[in-house]
C-alpha cells in the first residue's frame, strides 16, 4: 500500500507544473503580534499572485438563544462600509487592484478570503485592517442586510431539501449544544438583533486575538511582517471570548422527526450519528468510512440503492468540527419507493459494515481518492492557504497536515468496522423524513 501511495505522489508531482514545489512544514513561517493575532506565511513564487485567508474563531457554536445567526450576519456586514472605505468600497477597491474575494460562515468559523496580484498586498492589508478595527455598524445598513438574511433563510429552506432536513435534524439530535440551530439562525432572532448586540459581537469576536491569518503566494516574510505591524498591530486586543463549555449528553435512543413539504415528489431520508470532533484519532477512519459508503459509483450505497433503483441519489457528509458533531447520510427515494424502504436500505448497508467490515480493495480505493484530493489541493496557493488554516484550527496545529497522508494510510479495514460499530448504531442515531404526506402506522 505504501508503494502505491508513493507512486501516486510521484504521479501527481509529474502532473504538476515544474515551478510548483512541494510544501514542507519548515516552509511555513509564523509570528504573533502583540495584540494576539497569529499570522502564518507561505512564500510561493510559482505565480505573481497571493492570497490572504482570515480565519475568525467564531461561528454558530459561539451564539446563544436570542442572537442565533449573528455570526453569519457579520459575513454580510463586513462588506458594507468602515471608517476609510465606505459602503461597497471594499469590493470596488479590491477589484480595481485586480483582486477578488469571498467569505463563508460555518458552525465553527467565519472565513474571509482575498485573492490578488502580489503587488496589491499593502492595499489588502489596508482594506482588512479598516473593517476589523473600524466597521461601521450603521442602523440603515443593518436593516437592509437583516432583510437580505431573512430572505436568504426563507428561500434557502424552500429550495434545499438538504437544508430543510438538516435544520430539523440538528434540533432533535442536539439537546444542549449550540450545534442545535442552523448557521443562518432562527427567524425570530434575525428580526430581533439590536445594534448593541452587533457592536458587542464584533468587538469580541473580530478582535485580533481571535484570528488566524494565512498569507500564501509571491510574498516575502519580512514584507508581510512589516505590513502586519503597520496595519494590524495598532488594532487593540479584547478580552477573550466566552468559551463554549457545553457538552452534549450521550444520546440513549433513536430520535425521529417528520417534515411535510408539498413540493417534494419522493421522500427524502436523513440519518445522523453523533461522532467525535475532527481532532479525535477516529476522524480519519470516519472520513474513509464516509467515502466507502457514498463516494463514486462503486460505493456501497450507490451499488445497493441507486443501481437497484431504490434511491435517486445517496450521499454522506462528515463536517470538520471543533466539538463532537454529526455524521450525516441522506437519500432521495426513487418514484414508488417509500421512506420506510429507503431508510431500511440505508441502514442495512451501514449495519453490514459494522457486522462484516470492508474489503482491502474498497479501502485502498478511497485512500487513493483522499490522497489525490489532498495533494491536488496543495498544488495551488489558494489550496495551500486554506489547508494550512484548516489544520491549524481543526487539528490544533498546521504541522499535522504533513502527517495526513500517513494518517490515512495507517487506517485498516478493522478500524472502519470498529468506528461503524461504535458510532453508527441505532441508539446513537436520529432520523428525519421529508415527504409530501406522512406514512401511516399501518
Amino acid at each position: 500500500m505504501i508503494r502505491k501511495i508513493l507512486g501516486l505522489v510521484l504521479m501527481l508531482g509529474a502532473l504538476a507544473s515544474t515551478s510548483v514545489q512541494a510544501t514542507q512544514a519548515e516552509d511555513i513561517k509564523s509570528f504573533t503580534l502583540d495584540n494576539g493575532m497569529k499570522i502564518m506565511v507561505l512564500e510561493d513564487s510559482s505565480i505573481p499572485n497571493a492570497n490572504m485567508y482570515l480565519f475568525w474563531k467564531v461561528g454558530s457554536r459561539n451564539e446563544v438563544p436570542g442572537i442565533t445567526g449573528i455570526s453569519h450576519f457579520f459575513e454580510h456586514m463586513m462588506f458594507n462600509g468602515s471608517k476609510k472605505y465606505g459602503p461597497k468600497m471594499f469590493d470596488r477597491t479590491m477589484e480595481a487592484a485586480g483582486g477578488a474575494n469571498n467569505a463563508y460562515t460555518t458552525e465553527n468559523l467565519t472565513v474571509y478570503t482575498d485573492w490578488f496580484p502580489a503587488n496589491a498586498l499593502e492595499t489588502i492589508f489596508d482594506l482588512e485592517a479598516d473593517r476589523i478595527g473600524h466597521l461601521d455598524i450603521d442602523a440603515k445598513m443593518v436593516e437592509s442586510e437583516r432583510g437580505v438574511v431573512a430572505s436568504e433563510r426563507t428561500t434557502g429552506l424552500e429550495n434545499s431539501n438538504w437544508r430543510t432536513l438538516q435544520e430539523e435534524m440538528k434540533g432533535i439530535a442536539f439537546r444542549a449544544h449550540p450545534y442545535s440551530w442552523s448557521v443562518i439562525g432562527h427567524e425570530s432572532d434575525i428580526t430581533a438583533w439590536t445594534l448593541d448586540d452587533l457592536v458587542q459581537y464584533h468587538k469580541t469576536y473580530y478582535a485580533p486575538n481571535n484570528a488566524v491569518v494565512v498569507i500564501a503566494g509571491d510574498v516575502k516574510f519580512a514584507e508581510v511582517k512589516a505590513l502586519a505591524n503597520k496595519y494590524f498591530a495598532p488594532i487593540a486586543a479584547q478580552a477573550p471570548p466566552r468559551e463554549v463549555t457545553t457538552i452534549e449528553p450521550v444520546q440513549k435512543g433513536e430520535r425521529r422527526t417528520y417534515i411535510q413539504k408539498a413540493s417534494v415528489s419522493t421522500p427524502n431520508v436523513m440519518l445522523a450519528y453523533h461522532v467525535p470532533a475532527t481532532s479525535h484519532e477516529d476522524y480519519y477512519a470516519l472520513d474513509l468510512l464516509s467515502s466507502v459508503l457514498s463516494e463514486g459509483n462503486s460505493s456501497r450505497l450507490y451499488q445497493s440503492l441507486v443501481e437497484k433503483q431504490v434511491a435517486i441519489e445517496v450521499e454522506t457528509y462528515l463536517p470538520m468540527t471543533i466539538d463532537p458533531n454529526l455524521f450525516y447520510v441522506m437519500g432521495v427515494a426513487n418514484p414508488g419507493i417509500t421512506a420506510v424502504e429507503l431508510e431500511k436500505g440505508m441502514i442495512s448497508q451501514i449495519n453490514r459494515i459494522a457486522r462484516e467490515g470492508v474489503t482491502e480493495k474498497e479501502l485502498e480505493k478511497v485512500k487513493n481518492i483522499k490522497l489525490m484530493n489532498f495533494y491536488r489541493s496543495m498544488e495551488t496557493i489558494n489550496g495551500k492557504a486554506n489547508t494550512v488554516g484548516t489544520y491549524e484550527l481543526y487539528f490544533g496545529s498546521f504541522e499535522k497536515l504533513f502527517n495526513a497522508p500517513e494518517a490515512y494510510n495507517k487506517v485498516t479495514p478493522a478500524d472502519l468496522q470498529r468506528v461503524a460499530q461504535i458510532y453508527l448504531r441505532r441508539a446513537n442515531r436520529s432520523v428525519a423524513v421529508l415527504a409530501a404526506t406522512e406514512e401511516t402506522d399501518e
